[in-house]
């Protein structure tokens, strides 16, 4: 699914953060990727998207090397990314107003994209009402709650059918109740249509629970990645509490100083 192939990225004037960096990434797999602040984990997420380039190297998805973003992959981020002047119900549409203006010409939307506007219609509201937000259609972002805003930005690009899903610590700044609500949303999302899920987070917990593969990304060089197989994503019950808590452990000791 995806191909990350001798990718070498700095910003101007930096030191690299990857050099000849391979990953591959399986269609259908769920990842996290982790690691302290300024390691890569973001800059990744905006290769992987397309919003950035490679200074050597490429990334494929599907067979086709990225040099822009491609309407398939769907991007979550933490700040929402809503429009402060349209209600929930205009901001969740938006993706398919985009996709409507410009036509399936591979860039906007998908190429093969026949799908029907009254299609495209049921699936926001398929999403708002299943994140619990549709009785807030009317209503703007000042007027909601962060985790109302981040329900609204999910609906938004799920109900763009993505075969991809990144997302950049979009849970973070939410209370726990609503973080377990949403993660247990896209998990069961990911269980229905095989998406493939990558998740950058800064929270080990997070990593565990959500990734079966964990990405651990370091400060300085990033040259050979360190991936752990993780068994215990998805799992919360009493009977694995203390491999959690060795994982845990594991992965603190490796990152150092990292909360």
């Amino acid at each position: 699914m995806i191909e990350v192939e001798n990718l070498t990225f700095a910003y101007t004037g930096q030191a690299s953060i990857f050099e000849d960096f391979n990953l591959h990434v399986g269609r259908g797999e769920t990842w996290a990727v982790i690691g302290p602040s300024g390691c890569g984990k973001s800059t990744l997420l905006y290769l992987l998207a397309g919003l950035k380039r490679p200074l050597a190297g490429k990334i494929v998805i599907a067979g086709e090397e990225i040099v822009r973003p491609r309407p398939e992959t769907g991007l979550i981020l933490q700040d929402h990314g809503l429009l402060p002047w349209a209600t929930v119900i205009e901001n969740a549409r938006l993706g398919q107003r985009i996709r409507d203006f410009y036509g399936p010409d591979g860039k906007h939307a998908p190429k093969d994209n026949k799908r029907k506007k009254e299609i495209d219609s049921s699936q926001v509201t398929y999403w708002l009402k299943r994140l619990g937000i549709i009785d807030l259609s009317e209503k703007y972002p000042s007027q909601l709650s962060r985790g109302e805003r981040q329900r609204t930005a999910i609906a938004r690009t799920l109900s763009l059918e993505p075969d991809i899903l990144l997302m950049d610590e979009p849970f973070s700044a939410l209370d726990e109740p609503t973080r377990e609500d949403l993660r247990d949303i896209i998990k069961q999302c990911q269980w229905e249509t095989n998406l493939t899920n990558i998740l950058v987070t800064h929270d080990i917990e997070e990593a565990i629970f959500v990734g079966k593969k964990i990405l651990v990304l370091r400060d300085g060089v990033n040259r050979e990645p360190w991936i752990i197989e993780n068994n215990l994503a998805g799992q919360d019950d009493e009977s694995n509490r203390e491999n959690f808590a060795l994982l845990r452990e594991k992965l603190k000791a490796y990152l150092g100083d990292m909360p």
